[in-house]
């Protein structure tokens, strides 16, 4: 007979668990289709992004830090490097392209 103390019950449960989403990131390159200075984020139309694992797509990161968003505009093109966890993206450098 085996017994299983309540610690080592949810030592066992917390191993069959799937790990917690790592952060990912990647480089992409896109037309900026919202500029929100005020609000801290940019919507970038983009390409797909192998390293996260995303396909081509329109959506909005928050830049990290805001002040990349200054001198930005909607219609241009850029490259940029986001990292995402989970549903959460942030932009973390972005450049005219």
């Amino acid at each position: 007979m085996t017994l299983v103390t309540p610690i080592a019950a949810s030592a066992l449960a917390q191993g069959s668990r799937p790990a917690a989403s790592a952060v990912k990131s990647g480089s992409g390159s896109g037309t900026i289709t919202a500029v929100d200075a005020k609000g801290g984020t940019v919507t970038i139309k983009h390409g797909p992004i192998p390293t996260i694992g995303w396909p081509a797509m329109t959506m909005t990161f928050r830049a990290s830090p805001p002040t990349l968003l200054k001198g930005l505009r909607s219609g241009q093109r850029v490259a940029f490097t986001a990292k995402a966890k989970g549903m959460t993206a942030e932009v973390t450098a972005i450049s005219p392209h």
